[in-house]
This record gives structure tokens, C-alpha cells and sequence, in this order.
């Protein structure tokens, strides 16, 4: 009977391919009444432009490297910001989940600190650091960093106190229960920490390029306002929401699924 099932059941790339193809489609519609409406409501360019003129865009900016430029800027920081923060806030979320002592006298500092990660801190990193590179990752490594240790606490606290005690009693030591039990009971908590960290980086991405740099996808926008280009803001939102899907649906989402099925409760279908 199992094998029955199995065999009704259609190829695994069938079944990516139509999961694909159901994502893309709202997309495509979007799309597609974009290119009606335009020109049958007569909008004026500088209000929305047209399909074909951000197609244009787009077109200019690849071939004098300028979107590619500004895409290569906004990954590098993001990717080099969210990496600090995770680096520095999973042994501290572990070191809360063990001690409680220690959980009891920041988690206060987190809960306040929590609610101003990431734009929030905009005004004062130019300051502290100057309109560049520093600022900028200071924003992203506050979006990431609460975040991914408020989850790598939560995962340590869910891990049952039986089950550390049972490690040390067979002879593990310190290192052998943080990298044996703890690290992996809690990684399914900071891989959703890491993923829900990285969309707020890559929203206070935006706005800190806006202000505090001279290159990236947040400052071809906020250059493209002052000279009217409808069709180059229109392209940069849609840039970045597509780098930000692909990230999300390419990386991030596997990267949770198979962490959750490895070491959570999920079992793989």
C-alpha cells in the first residue's frame, strides 16, 4: 500500500514546479493590469510610469553597471551586517537560556531595546559613525541582533532540564552539552530568528542608503525622487522586493525547513 501511495504521488520537481508557478503567477497578474492601466487611464509618467519606460530603465542601468553597483553594495552590507549579529547574539542568547541570573537582568534591556532595532537608530549612527559604510551596519546589526537572541533563547529554554541533566550525568562536559545539545535543540529557534532578522535588515537597509551613503539600492531611490524618474524608483522597488523573494524562497525558507526537520519535531514527509 505504501508503495501505492508513493507512486500517485507526482515527482518531486513536478510538484516544485507547480509550487512555482502558483508563487509567480499573482506576480505576473500584477504585472499585467500594470501594463493595461497606464495607458488606458492616460497616467502621466510622473506620477507611475509605464511598463516598457521602467523596462527601459532597467535596460540602461545594466548596461552602464550602475544597478549592478548598487545591488552589490546593499548585499554586501547586508550580508556582512546580519552576520556581526548573528556572531555575537547566539552565545548571548545561549548564555540567557543557561543562566537564569543572567536572563532575569537583560531580558528587560532586550524587551525596551527590541522596539527600536534597526530605522530607529538611523539619526544616532550618523553621528557615531558618519554618513558610510560604519552607519550602516550598525542599523542592520540592530535589526538582526535582538532578534536572533531573544530566539536562541527561546530555543535553549524549551530544551528540557531532564535532558541536559541526562547529557551530564553520561559524562558530558561543557563544551560537549553546548555543542551537542544546546546549539542543536535551540538552531531551529535561531534559524527562524536569523530569517525574521534579515527582513527587518533588509528594510532598515533601504532607509539607512537613503540617507547615509552614496551608493545602493536605497540611495538610487531617494537620487531617482530628486530628479523625477518614476520609472527608476518603480525599478528599485522592484528590485529590491525580487533580491529579497529570492533570498527568502531560495535560501532562507530551505535553510529552516530542513533545520526544523533535522533537529525540531518535524519529520521529513
Amino acid at each position: 500500500m505504501p508503495h501505492d501511495i508513493d507512486a500517485a504521488r507526482p515527482p518531486r520537481w513536478l510538484a516544485s514546479a507547480g509550487g512555482a508557478a502558483m508563487f509567480v503567477a499573482p506576480l505576473l497578474a500584477l504585472v499585467l493590469i500594470w501594463a493595461i492601466a497606464v495607458p488606458l487611464f492616460g497616467i502621466n509618467p510622473r506620477v507611475f510610469p509605464s511598463v516598457a519606460a521602467v523596462g527601459g530603465a532597467a535596460m540602461e542601468s545594466i548596461r552602464d553597471g550602475t544597478l549592478i553597483e548598487h545591488i552589490g553594495a546593499s548585499l554586501l552590507r547586508v550580508g556582512l551586517g546580519t552576520l556581526i549579529g548573528v556572531v555575537t547574539a547566539v552565545p548571548l542568547g545561549i548564555a540567557m537560556g543557561v543562566s537564569p541570573a543572567v536572563s532575569t537582568f537583560l531580558t528587560p534591556l532586550f524587551r525596551f531595546f527590541s522596539v527600536l532595532a534597526g530605522i530607529a537608530w538611523i539619526p544616532i549612527a550618523t553621528l557615531w559613525f558618519g554618513y558610510g559604510f560604519g552607519a550602516i551596519i550598525f542599523v542592520i546589526f540592530n535589526a538582526v541582533f535582538f532578534v536572533v537572541t531573544y530566539n536562541t533563547l527561546l530555543g535553549v529554554s524549551t530544551i528540557p532540564m531532564p535532558l541536559r541533566n541526562a547529557a551530564a550525568s553520561l559524562g558530558a562536559g561543557r563544551w560537549a552539552l553546548l555543542t551537542e545539545v544546546l546549539l542543536p535543540g535551540a538552531l531551529p529557534n535561531i534559524v527562524t530568528g536569523i530569517r525574521t532578522g534579515l527582513g527587518f535588515a533588509w528594510r532598515g537597509l533601504i532607509a539607512a542608503e537613503m540617507i547615509a551613503t552614496n551608493v545602493g539600492l536605497g540611495y538610487m531611490l531617494f537620487v531617482a525622487r530628486d530628479f523625477y524618474r518614476t520609472e527608476v524608483i518603480i525599478l528599485g522597488m522592484i528590485v529590491i522586493g525580487a533580491i529579497w523573494l529570492l533570498i527568502d524562497r531560495l535560501l532562507l525558507v530551505p535553510l529552516e525547513r530542513s533545520t526544523i526537520e533535522r533537529w525540531g519535531m518535524v519529520r521529513r514527509a
